[in-house]
């Protein structure tokens, strides 16, 4: 149980070391609200009255979170647990009494959060919770999209790829899998909004849902160029009073070698960009500290509950590494 030390537990304490797993799950376990993610759970979660005794709604929790932030699959992270201790202490397993719960219940676990779209409802309690404790910003926002790949192998029981996937080409290369689009404040670099689609979906078609009612400026990059001409845009009477701070194709820049001035149109763009770049480091949380650079579900729902998943937990590993966890704790 948690709480209760073993002959184990005392020994794993003398260690000369504490590896940066532990410091990650420790952080993750103070500051995300236990009890009220839980209770958003209860209302869908078997009372255990019929069938098979149920696990508690904290240890699964625990053990899909673990499964995303270390991108493992049901049967990697049941293994993976037992043989980790820094795991198993988070989950608040005792071998003495009782086990690690298996793939097939893990499985179930995450097809109920799936269906009753618990990761948006956690990803939002995420959100009121950085604005609750005065750590968003509002009046700009930052849109920017990512391309996650999707296995483009036919070997599977349908034959078939995922028919919800498209291909899309970015630069010199083709991509097959979907897109995140990303709405992210501009003054903090918390994300606040996302949607998923195909990948052939341009992102300024997604744009306008991105924007927040209080939303006075808007950045974005070359290929949000089109986005104040647009008839949602121009026909709303909130959107078409934005002023849209896109950046401009490089290739629009160029000025004469004999010019050795300032080039004011340059100084202006790298303004822009410097504001820009804060939507890329949640990409980067997502993609490289969590490592999901691939989809491993088919179709955009099952993805996308994963990805509210990540890219709320992404919010919250910016607030601890920003120093701000007792605040968001506070609020």
């Amino acid at each position: 149980m948690r709480g209760q030390l073993n002959f184990t537990d005392l020994e794993y304490s003398e260690r000369k070391r504490t590896t940066k797993r532990e410091d990650f799950l420790r952080k993750m376990d103070e500051i995300i609200p236990w009890n009220s993610w839980i209770e958003l759970i209860r209302p869908y979660y078997p009372s255990g009255k019929r069938g098979r005794p149920v696990r508690g709604i904290e240890t699964m929790l625990r053990m899909y979170l673990m499964q995303i932030w270390f991108n493992l699959s049901d049967e990697g992270i049941e293994d993976t647990i037992y043989d980790s201790y820094t795991m198993r202490s988070f989950l608040g397993i005792n071998f003495m009494s009782e086990s690690v719960p298996d793939a097939t219940t893990l499985l179930k676990f995450r097809h109920l959060l799936e269906r009753n779209h618990i990761g948006e409802a956690i990803f939002k309690d995420i959100k009121e919770r950085l604005d609750k404790a005065g750590l968003i910003m509002h009046g700009g926002t930052i849109v920017d999209a990512t391309i996650i790949s999707a296995p483009s192998s036919t070997k599977n029981r349908t034959g078939e790829r995922d028919s919800e996937m498209h291909q899309t080409k970015k630069g010199n290369q083709w991509y097959h899998g979907m897109k995140v689009h990303a709405g992210v404040d501009a003054g903090t670099g918390y994300v606040h909004t996302i949607d998923g689609t195909a990948a052939n979906v341009h992102d300024v078609d997604k744009a306008p849902d991105l924007i927040r009612e209080d939303d006075s400026v808007v950045y974005g990059d070359s290929g949000y160029l089109g986005l104040p001409g647009r008839e949602e845009v121009r026909s709303d009477d909130h959107l078409s009073d934005i002023e849209y701070r896109i950046n401009k194709r490089p290739s629009s820049l160029k000025i004469t070698d004999e010019y050795d001035g300032i080039n004011w149109d340059k100084e202006i763009e790298h303004r822009k960009s410097s504001v820009r770049s804060k939507v890329e480091h949640i990409f980067l949380i997502v993609k490289r500290d969590f490592g999901y650079r691939k989809t491993v579900y088919r179709g955009i729902v099952k993805n996308m509950n994963r990805f509210h998943m990540l890219f709320g937990c992404a919010n919250l590993l910016m607030c601890i590494r920003a120093g701000r966890a007792q605040e968001f704790s506070a609020g």
